[in-house]
């Protein structure tokens, strides 16, 4: 169970270190930009442009930069810097207008401060008192606010607070919602600008405490153990934060905001590595509800963009979170005074058998061959409120690309007010659960055998009967190539088995076609609320499943850089309207998949794991099955007659 921690930075895209984020801070300081009341937000790895990375000489030295944002606990003058460690200097600093610009994310003391503010305040003390309820034993989830059309909250910095009675010490107040009641509070003014409550509802009482065997019930006794060993250690090499496994090579990054990150993807086909993806993450998630009550119609939360994913990574441990032989990445962050933060055991890496990878018993010539597919694991685990997210790359064998979202944890509580109510689920007696969407915007910087690639939109069409379909069992493929980012914002479409391949018009295979990877969408349902709603202005993204950008450097987030409380049309919509020409260009591909979630009894009191997410397949990108060459498996490692390819079992 080795732990891979930073080490002294080699490459431009290596973890960031200890001794990085610590220089980072004194550079600041020496500027004079820290002062008692100011806060780190984000500190992470400005990476340099693609291009800089692939032209760089292996000797040439490094200049790491990173990005810096500084709040102000006092007034609204958030920073936003760009320092250089090589000069040791500030390279760039602007000033954030928060009426244009919107606010920086939430603090983790902000969080503290709205239950403090609201514990002395009368109409929060007058409104639990109707309710039969102690202050003291109520606790306040501190939520991002978005932007409406509330009074004076234009250029303040919000947060709304939803309560919740907790009945001891050790009891999830998620179970026991105080409904009809939400406050507003500016946290740099340190006011409570509102509290909205229409009235006392009855709070659920039934008890939430999953880790409680009065909830639970005596453990099973049925489970036997199952042994997951690699005797003879892990079929991958680490060197630094580079990878090797099997035939991909690929380096593992870390965000505070996006937290994993993929670079430099590519797979080994004969004696060289072909490139697939340069970089490859998760840059937004939106959390939108669908309850239109007064004190609930706010409630969407950008879970990357205004809480920061990456700082709330999991220590993930062994035989809980990942089973099997593992091996873990420490990674670095800055904590809100700017110091180095390590976070032990953030991402987890492994892997694992995954059933056949490909099978035939031959009529004619009796041969029964059998290959076992495996595939490379990279993952880590967040905890945002009541939500838990874990975030799975998967690599295979034969070069497919996978990601997977595993959504768990506490839904979201409100008092149920009754039978057959349109917006939230009865999940336990007097206590629902709102309907609502977990939505996700993947960027991929494609990089098929070089930086030009092409994007078609690749979809089946059935033929009509007529003088070449005499039978009418005809259909096709039918493609369109996207050729300007006004052609590239698309919706998939099931119903015609939709998919959009990503090739390279310069490189061909043996058969003369351009090579080729296809993405592989879910295909489900994009964000709901209405079109001109105030949520579809800030998660734009969300309203469709592709979108297709010229690679920028600067454009990095699907919902604009600075997301919380920004009044909309930042990031996607923004970068599209320039409608450059994508054809044969250096293309980014921005996939949007994610839940509708319609909660159900089984949700209550933990969900069991909810997934979400997409493939990458290739298409003409090798010349022939590329696992040929993958060995018999030998069963029970023991005598070779034994071998699955004489008439084991399919799985």
């Amino acid at each position: 169970m080795p732990t891979r921690t930073p080490q002294a930075p080699d490459h431009p895209l290596s973890l960031p270190t200890e001794d990085e984020i610590a220089e980072v801070r004194a550079v600041v300081a020496a500027a004079g930009l820290i002062a008692a009341t100011t806060r780190f937000v984000y500190v992470g790895l400005e990476e340099p442009d693609k291009y800089a990375v692939y032209d760089r000489p292996d000797d040439a030295p490094l200049d790491r930069r990173f990005r810096v944002l500084l709040h102000d606990t006092e007034r609204p003058n958030a920073l936003d810097l760009v320092v250089s460690l090589g000069s040791r200097t500030v390279r760039t600093s602007r000033t954030l207008d928060p009426v244009v610009d919107g606010q920086l994310p939430i603090l983790d003391e902000e969080f503290e401060l709205v239950e403090a503010l609201l514990v002395d305040h009368p109409d929060w003390l007058t409104a639990l008192a109707a309710r039969g309820l102690d202050v003291a034993e109520v606790r306040v989830a501190p939520l991002s606010a978005g932007v409406f059309d509330y009074p004076d909250e234009t250029g303040r910095r919000i947060l709304r607070g939803l309560a919740f009675h907790q009945q001891h010490a050790k009891d999830h107040p998620w179970a026991h919602p105080i409904d009809g009641l939400v406050a507003f509070i500016d946290v740099l003014s340190r006011e409570v600008l509102r509290v909205l409550d229409t009235g006392p509802v009855a709070v659920p009482q039934e008890s939430g405490n999953f880790d409680d065997p009065a909830v639970t019930g005596p453990p099973r006794t049925s489970q036997r153990p199952i042994e997951i060993t690699q005797p003879d250690g892990p079929s991958f090499t680490v060197h630094g934060n580079r990878v090797e496994w099997e035939k991909w090579s690929v380096r593992v990054g870390f965000d505070a905001r996006e937290g994993l990150v993929l670079h430099q993807i590519g797979f080994r086909d004969g004696d060289r590595v072909r490139p697939i993806l340069h970089r490859a993450s998760i840059a937004e998630m939106v959390v939108p509800y669908g309850d239109p009550s007064p004190v609930r119609s706010w409630q969407n939360y950008f879970d990357t963009g205004e809480y920061l994913v990456g700082r709330y990574a999991n220590t993930l441990e062994l035989g809980c979170d990942c089973l099997g032989d593992i091996t873990y990445f420490d990674t670095v962050i800055a904590d809100e005074a700017g110091r180095p933060r390590t976070l032990r055991n953030a991402i987890c890496m492994h892997e694992e058998d995954f059933g056949v990878l490909w099978k035939h018993t031959d009529l004619w010539t009796g041969s029964r061959e059998v290959r076992r597919q495996r595939r490379l694991v990279i993952s880590f685990f967040t905890t945002i409120g009541n939500y838990d997210y874990g975030f799975f790359w998967y690599l295979y064998l034969d070069g497919t690309i996978g990601f997977e979202v595993k959504a768990t944890g506490v839904v979201f509580t409100a008092a149920y007010p009754g039978a057959d109510h349109p917006y939230s689920s009865q999940i336990a007696p007097g206590l629902g659960a709102p309907y609502h969407q977990h939505l996700f915007s993947a960027r991929l910087d494609m990089m098929i055998d070089g930086h030009h690639n092409r994007v078609e939109e690749v979809e089946s069409a059935r033929l009509p009967i007529g003088q070449d379909n005499l039978h009418g069992n005809a259909f096709t493929l039918r493609r369109t190539t996207l050729a300007r980012e006004s052609q590239a914002k698309r919706s998939a479409d099931n119903r015609t088995g939709r998919t959009w391949h990503i090739s390279n018009p310069q490189v061909r295979n043996r058969l003369g076609a351009p090579v080729s990877y296809a993405l592989y969408p879910e295909g489900k349902e994009t964000l709901l609320a209405a079109d001109d709603s105030a949520i579809a202005k800030r998660a734009a993204f969300a309203t469709k499943h592709l979108w297709v950008t010229r690679y920028d450097p600067e454009q990095r987030y699907a919902a604009g850089d600075f997301v919380n409380q920004h009044p909309g049309g930042a990031g996607l919509p923004e970068y599209a309207a320039a409608d450059r020409a994508i054809d044969n260009e250096d293309v980014v591909v921005w996939h949007t998949f994610g839940l509708t979630h319609f909660p159900r009894p089984e949700d209550w009191p933990i969900m069991p794991v909810d997934y979400t997410g997409f493939v990458l397949k290739p298409v003409g990108f090798f010349d022939r099955n590329p696992t040929l060459d993958v060995p018999r498996a030998d069963a029970g490692h023991a005598d070779p007659s034994t071998s699955c390819c004489h008439g084991a079992s399919d799985d």
